[in-house]
């Protein structure tokens, strides 16, 4: 059974079709990159997916079963905009996920944050904006889920943190688990990718497995995208 399933699926905002006739399968074990320019419909595509925003049509299954509360117990979503409460410490906010789902390790999350010398007494008001985004990855990661989605983990972060971020992403996803990272920064972040989505105008243009795509075209994916993208 695969992980994550999208059939026909349609959405539309107004006069305006953002996605159209989207199908695509995830499998399991994998890191997948979707991959589009700025309002191609990614985040709209996640929203679905994460259950945030209704299909017009169409049918979205994960683990077999159409998307809703049993799908939300088993994605970890880190949306591409901070909302964790500023006024919190990073302890509190530990206590909150873990008290809100079943499946986050706290001990995991804390092990994590050591490796930052971080103070979990801190607020998030205080840090930077590159550390509250490593501290929201953290809790993210820290959930024993099937499926992570990741919008844009690395916007505004300096090149350190981004790698700090890749590496986080791809040692601490359970096994059998699959990442979906929506980005438009792909040079940063090929080397840990198994598979890419192309997105455009609403449209899947091209999926397929990273190594196969390089041999074919003999080039990085980073270049296959500016050259199918150019304006």
């Amino acid at each position: 059974m695969n992980l994550l399933e999208c059939i026909h699926v349609n959405k539309s905002f107004g006069d305006k079709k953002v996605l159209k006739d989207i199908n695509l399968v995830v499998p399991r074990g994998k890191i997948i990159g979707l991959l589009g320019k700025n309002g191609t419909g990614k985040s709209t595509l996640i929203k679905l997916i994460n259950d945030l925003l209704t299909i017009d049509s169409g049918s979205i299954l994960v683990n077999g079963s159409k998307i809703g509360v049993e799908s939300k117990k088993i994605i970890s979503y880190l949306p591409e905009r901070t909302y964790l409460d500023k006024s919190m410490t990073v302890e509190e906010v530990i206590e909150y996920f873990k008290d809100f789902y079943d499946n986050f390790d706290s001990k995991k999350a804390k092990e994590l944050l050591k490796d930052l010398d971080l103070d979990t007494n801190q607020k998030l008001s205080k840090m930077s904006k590159g550390m509250q985004e490593k501290v929201q990855l953290v809790l993210v990661m820290s959930r024993k889920a099937d499926l992570y989605i990741l919008d844009e983990p690395l916007g505004g972060v300096d090149p350190a943190t981004r790698d700090y971020i890749l590496d986080t992403i791809l040692t601490n996803f359970n096994e059998g688990a699959s990442v979906i990272i929506s980005t438009h920064l792909i040079a940063d972040i090929e080397r840990i990718l198994d598979e890419v989505i192309f997105i455009d105008s609403g449209k899947i243009i091209l999926q397929s497995d990273c190594d196969t795509l390089r041999n074919k075209e003999g080039k990085s994916i980073d270049e296959i995208f500016r050259r199918m993208f150019k304006c």
